[in-house]
Protein backbone atom coordinates (compact mmCIF):
# COMPACT_ATOMS: atom_id res chain seq x y z
CA UNK A 1 0.00 0.00 0.00
CA UNK A 2 1.22 3.38 -0.72
CA UNK A 3 1.99 6.49 1.91
CA UNK A 4 -0.93 8.36 0.60
CA UNK A 5 -3.61 4.81 0.58
CA UNK A 6 -2.02 4.02 3.56
CA UNK A 7 -2.74 8.06 5.44
CA UNK A 8 -6.24 8.23 3.62
CA UNK A 9 -7.20 4.89 5.33
CA UNK A 10 -6.28 5.93 8.92
CA UNK A 11 -7.59 8.84 8.88
CA UNK A 12 -10.67 7.31 7.59
CA UNK A 13 -10.88 5.24 10.23
CA UNK A 14 -9.81 7.69 12.52
CA UNK A 15 -12.76 9.80 11.58
CA UNK A 16 -15.06 6.34 11.76
CA UNK A 17 -13.65 6.17 15.45
CA UNK A 18 -14.16 9.17 16.89
CA UNK A 19 -17.28 9.73 14.97
CA UNK A 20 -18.76 6.37 17.02
CA UNK A 21 -17.29 8.46 20.51
CA UNK A 22 -18.78 12.12 19.58
CA UNK A 23 -15.14 12.99 20.14
CA UNK A 24 -13.23 15.83 18.54
CA UNK A 25 -9.75 15.70 17.74
CA UNK A 26 -7.05 18.18 16.90
CA UNK A 27 -3.22 18.71 15.94
CA UNK A 28 -0.36 20.99 16.53
CA UNK A 29 2.22 20.81 13.68
CA UNK A 30 5.63 21.68 12.93
CA UNK A 31 7.33 19.90 10.33
CA UNK A 32 4.49 18.19 9.08
CA UNK A 33 2.92 21.75 8.06
CA UNK A 34 -0.85 21.01 7.86
CA UNK A 35 -0.29 17.77 6.44
CA UNK A 36 -2.31 16.18 9.53
CA UNK A 37 -4.71 18.66 9.00
CA UNK A 38 -5.00 17.95 5.19
CA UNK A 39 -4.87 14.45 5.38
CA UNK A 40 -8.04 14.60 8.23
CA UNK A 41 -9.62 16.98 6.30
CA UNK A 42 -9.58 14.81 2.88
CA UNK A 43 -12.10 12.66 4.92
CA UNK A 44 -16.18 13.95 3.76
CA UNK A 45 -17.56 14.42 7.40
CA UNK A 46 -14.33 15.61 9.03
CA UNK A 47 -15.84 18.58 10.26
CA UNK A 48 -18.15 16.35 12.67
CA UNK A 49 -14.70 15.56 14.38
CA UNK A 50 -12.20 17.43 13.75
CA UNK A 51 -11.92 20.70 15.53
CA UNK A 52 -9.12 22.63 13.47
CA UNK A 53 -4.98 22.30 13.93
CA UNK A 54 -2.51 24.21 14.43
CA UNK A 55 0.99 24.69 12.33
CA UNK A 56 3.42 26.02 14.60
CA UNK A 57 6.66 25.97 12.68
CA UNK A 58 8.41 29.01 14.25
CA UNK A 59 9.70 28.56 17.88
CA UNK A 60 7.66 32.04 18.78
CA UNK A 61 4.31 30.48 17.80
CA UNK A 62 4.82 27.07 19.83
CA UNK A 63 5.92 29.37 22.87
CA UNK A 64 3.12 31.98 22.33
CA UNK A 65 0.06 30.30 21.28
CA UNK A 66 0.49 26.76 22.56
CA UNK A 67 2.13 27.73 25.62
CA UNK A 68 5.63 25.71 25.34
CA UNK A 69 8.55 27.39 27.59
CA UNK A 70 10.88 29.27 26.09
CA UNK A 71 13.43 27.26 28.68
CA UNK A 72 13.06 23.81 26.96
CA UNK A 73 12.94 25.42 23.45
CA UNK A 74 16.60 26.72 24.17
CA UNK A 75 17.58 24.05 26.28
CA UNK A 76 16.07 20.66 24.50
CA UNK A 77 15.35 22.62 21.04
CA UNK A 78 12.15 22.68 19.24
CA UNK A 79 12.41 18.31 18.64
CA UNK A 80 12.01 17.33 21.89
CA UNK A 81 9.84 15.18 23.78
CA UNK A 82 9.22 18.16 26.01
CA UNK A 83 8.64 20.21 23.41
CA UNK A 84 5.79 18.13 21.31
CA UNK A 85 4.19 17.04 24.82
CA UNK A 86 3.91 20.65 25.67
CA UNK A 87 2.40 21.44 22.11
CA UNK A 88 0.36 18.47 22.51
CA UNK A 89 -1.16 19.77 26.03
CA UNK A 90 -0.96 23.53 24.69
CA UNK A 91 -3.44 22.81 21.27
CA UNK A 92 -5.64 20.44 23.29
CA UNK A 93 -6.56 23.31 25.67
CA UNK A 94 -6.82 25.71 22.91
CA UNK A 95 -9.78 23.59 20.74
CA UNK A 96 -12.72 21.57 22.42
CA UNK A 97 -11.45 18.34 21.56
CA UNK A 98 -10.52 14.83 23.32
CA UNK A 99 -7.34 13.89 21.65
CA UNK A 100 -4.22 15.74 20.05
CA UNK A 101 -1.33 15.03 18.32
CA UNK A 102 1.68 17.24 18.32
CA UNK A 103 4.55 16.66 15.87
CA UNK A 104 7.93 18.09 15.50
CA UNK A 105 10.80 16.86 14.02
CA UNK A 106 13.64 17.56 10.89
CA UNK A 107 12.31 16.65 7.48
CA UNK A 108 15.50 17.75 6.05
CA UNK A 109 17.83 18.15 3.69
CA UNK A 110 19.17 20.66 6.04
CA UNK A 111 18.61 21.03 9.49
CA UNK A 112 19.94 18.01 11.42
CA UNK A 113 23.17 17.57 13.34
CA UNK A 114 24.90 14.56 14.73
CA UNK A 115 22.70 14.21 18.09
CA UNK A 116 19.28 14.92 15.99
CA UNK A 117 20.19 14.09 12.23
CA UNK A 118 17.44 14.39 9.44
CA UNK A 119 14.58 12.17 9.81
CA UNK A 120 14.27 12.49 13.58
CA UNK A 121 10.58 13.01 14.85
CA UNK A 122 8.75 13.49 18.23
CA UNK A 123 5.00 12.61 18.03
CA UNK A 124 2.69 13.29 21.27
CA UNK A 125 -0.72 12.24 21.59
CA UNK A 126 -2.58 13.80 24.35
CA UNK A 127 -6.24 12.65 25.34
CA UNK A 128 -8.58 14.76 27.81
CA UNK A 129 -11.64 14.93 29.90
CA UNK A 130 -12.39 18.56 30.00
CA UNK A 131 -9.13 20.23 29.65
CA UNK A 132 -7.05 18.51 32.06
CA UNK A 133 -5.04 16.32 30.54
CA UNK A 134 -5.41 12.46 31.05
CA UNK A 135 -3.31 10.69 29.12
CA UNK A 136 0.18 11.64 27.46
CA UNK A 137 2.36 9.88 25.36
CA UNK A 138 5.06 11.03 23.18
CA UNK A 139 7.72 8.87 21.18
CA UNK A 140 10.84 9.33 19.02
CA UNK A 141 11.08 8.10 15.43
CA UNK A 142 13.95 8.03 12.97
CA UNK A 143 12.80 8.01 9.30
CA UNK A 144 14.50 7.59 6.15
CA UNK A 145 13.82 9.45 3.05
CA UNK A 146 13.60 12.54 1.28
CA UNK A 147 11.32 15.58 3.05
CA UNK A 148 8.43 14.44 1.04
CA UNK A 149 8.75 10.78 2.56
CA UNK A 150 9.71 11.98 5.66
CA UNK A 151 6.73 14.36 6.24
CA UNK A 152 4.46 11.61 5.27
CA UNK A 153 5.71 8.65 7.12
CA UNK A 154 5.46 11.52 10.06
CA UNK A 155 1.82 11.83 9.57
CA UNK A 156 0.80 8.22 9.34
CA UNK A 157 2.48 7.88 12.77
CA UNK A 158 0.35 10.60 13.90
CA UNK A 159 -2.94 9.34 12.52
CA UNK A 160 -2.06 5.33 13.67
CA UNK A 161 -0.80 6.59 17.08
CA UNK A 162 -4.37 8.97 17.54
CA UNK A 163 -6.43 5.54 16.58
CA UNK A 164 -4.41 3.53 18.86
CA UNK A 165 -5.49 6.16 21.52
CA UNK A 166 -8.78 6.62 20.71
CA UNK A 167 -9.56 2.73 20.52
CA UNK A 168 -8.04 2.71 24.03
CA UNK A 169 -11.06 4.31 25.05
CA UNK A 170 -14.56 1.97 24.18
CA UNK A 171 -17.53 2.85 22.91
CA UNK A 172 -20.61 4.53 25.36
Amino acid sequence: MSERAEIAQLAGELGEELHQRSWHATAAESCTGGAIAAAITSIAGASDWFEGSLVSYANRIKRDLLNVAQEDLEAQGAVSEPVARQMACGVLAMMDANVAVAVSGIAGPDGGSEEKPVGTVWIAWAHAEGQEPMDIDARCFHFNGDRASIQAQAVAEALRGMLALVKAHPVT
